[in-house]
Formats: structure tokens, sequence, C-alpha cells
């Protein structure tokens, strides 16, 4: 979907100022939420799903709020969405009636093997053969999507080259709203930085984008 999210090639946000040495928490809050987000996945998930959403968010309020309060904001989204809590009780703190989850509870073990092993998205079932090389050109796909997806804003239309090949993955675009897993080849594709943002940039420059191939055509 179009939304605040997809911010790249915007202009007029001002300098992008890195924090030297920047700690993987500042607080403690933001520890707790990174921990209530793994374990979430155990029944909110899948990955995707979140991401859709975070981008389901406020465009002011996405502005205003830190990385970690974005994956807060997308928890409560999801409860919200499963019916597991009101607005008031999320509001409050405070849930009114016991919940029955699709799955069990997540354990240690199993919030542990999230963090080390993450989600693999690679399959070995769905579409195997690749309708592209490495070299060839292509462009994506113009396209207006109003759920999630992976397809950027700004290389939309845009002419690149296949650079890598990752093999069979899951299509967030369909998974994210149980719509299947629909394996696809997912490429590494070249694209040049006057392709995306004009004649005022340096020929050198160039960005690398990893994209499924229903994003794709031949060029």
């Amino acid at each position: 979907m179009n939304g605040i999210h997809d911010m790249g090639g915007m202009t007029c946000f001002g300098a992008i100022n890195p924090e030297e040495n920047e700690p993987v928490f500042h607080t403690d809050w933001e520890r707790r939420v990174f921990a209530m987000n793994i374990a979430s996945l155990a029944f909110l998930g899948p990955v995707d799903r979140a991401r859709h959403a975070i981008e389901r968010m406020d465009p002011a309020e996405y502005l205003n709020t830190s990385y970690y309060e974005h994956w807060l904001a997308g928890i409560e989204i999801m409860t919200r969405d499963f019916g597991y809590a009101t607005d008031e009780e999320l509001a409050s703190g405070k849930s009114s009636s016991a919940i029955d989850l699709p799955h069990p509870a997540p354990d240690a073990e199993m919030l542990t093997g999230l963090v080390m092993g993450g989600v693999p998205s690679t399959r070995d079932t769905g579409r195997q053969e690749q309708a592209f090389k490495i070299g060839d050109k292509v462009r994506a796909r113009n396209l207006e999507v109003n759920g999630h997806t992976r397809l950027p804003r700004y290389v939309r239309g845009r002419a690149g080259v296949i650079n890598l090949i990752h093999g069979t993955h899951l299509f967030p675009d369909t998974v994210a709203h149980d719509r299947g897993e629909s394996p696809q080849p997912l490429y590494n594709v070249k694209f040049e930085a006057k392709e995306l943002w004009g004649e005022n940039v340096e020929r050198k420059d160039c960005l690398y984008i990893d994209l499924w191939e229903d994003y794709l055509v031949a060029e």
C-alpha cells in the first residue's frame, strides 16, 4: 500500500544524523517491546502481517514516533484485529476476559529459537524455475497496491538489471493477508540512481533492491 512508511526518495525531511555508537536499546521499555514482538509471532504473525499493521498507522503518528514505538503500535493493531483486546483494554492495560489463542503460548525455548534462527522465508515448493537470469534487463511493474507489498513506490515503472538470484521465497503480498504463501523467485535488482532520481545524481551511484518475480517484467 502507499503510505508514509514508504519514504524512499522523498525530500524535505532534513538531514539524517546517525547516532555514534548507538546502543541496541536506549531504554528498558524498548527491550520489552522487542521481546513482545518476537513472542507475538507465535500467535499474531507472520512478519509480513506485522509489517502491514505498522503501515496502517496514522501518518502523523508514524512520523512522530520511534522505531520501537512502531513495533508496539503494530502489536496493538493486530491485537484489535484478532479481537484479543478492545481499545479500552489497551488503554487501561487490563484485559476483561481470558483469551483463547490459536496456538500454544510461546515458551522460552520457542522464543530462543525465533531469536537465533528467525523465520526462514525460503521454500522448496511453488515456483522454482526463474523467469530471469543474472544480467537480464527488467522493469518493475507500475502497480497500485491496496494491501501489503515489498515493491517500493520509487522503483515502480523503473528499469534495472538482475544482479543476484536468491532462490524461491514466500510472497509477502499474499502472506500478509492469509492468501497463501505463493512461493516464487526472489531477485536482487540493480537500479542506476539516474534511473530512479533523474540526471541530478552522480552516474556511479546505484541501488540494489530485492524484488519478487511478480513485481518484474522483461525490459
